[in-house]
């Protein structure tokens, strides 16, 4: 399947499933092996949770943990440039070793309140991991620690990106076709 249909948007594989699986097994030993002890890995939901499922059973550190925060910032494939947090953290998360598991990073909004939300949390250190990267489109200062893949500003889906809610399931990441 080289193309497929969402909505009324069609959409050419960019990056296969061979490639994103590479990036994934690159990006969990990087983590392994930087010394890291006791991390909290945070996923992003709802577009993290297969990167984040792929990248937690690649994780050798001990005591690993994996938690969810839920924000939103997308309608249809534009930003809204607003980060409403729906679902947060429950229990204490102060002096831990954070690790934010991002599907995509493009503007940086939703990555500037995440950060937010996190240092009142008064935690030890954040380090940041992306599948994806947007650099044209990055507008924050913040550092990004691990990057998977730097794209250019294409709206993509699948891998659990989507397009107003469906294409998250595909096993490759595609990009929209200029029609």
């Amino acid at each position: 399947m080289q193309q497929i249909k969402l909505h009324d948007k069609t959409f050419e594989i960019y990056i296969p499933e061979t490639e994103i699986s590479a990036i994934v097994h690159s990006m969990a030993n990087q983590i392994n092996n930087s010394g890291v002890k006791d991390p909290l890995f945070i996923a992003i939901m709802n577009g993290a949770f297969l990167f984040a499922a792929d990248v937690m059973r690649k994780i050798t550190i001990p005591n690993a943990e994996i938690s969810f925060i839920k924000l939103s910032s997308y309608s249809g494939t534009e930003t809204t440039g607003t980060v409403n947090q729906l679902i947060g953290i429950s229990n204490d998360i102060s002096n831990r070793n954070i690790i934010i598991l991002e599907d995509i990073i493009d503007t940086g909004i939703t990555l500037n309140k995440i950060m937010s939300l996190l240092k009142k949390e008064n935690v030890a250190d954040i380090k940041i991991a992306t599948l994806l990267f947007k650099q044209e489109s990055y507008k924050s200062n913040i550092s990004i620690d691990y990057i998977g893949k730097s794209i250019p500003n294409d709206f993509v889906v699948g891998y659990g990106l989507d397009y107003d809610e469906i294409g998250r399931n595909l096993p490759h990441i595609y990009k929209l076709k200029n029609e």
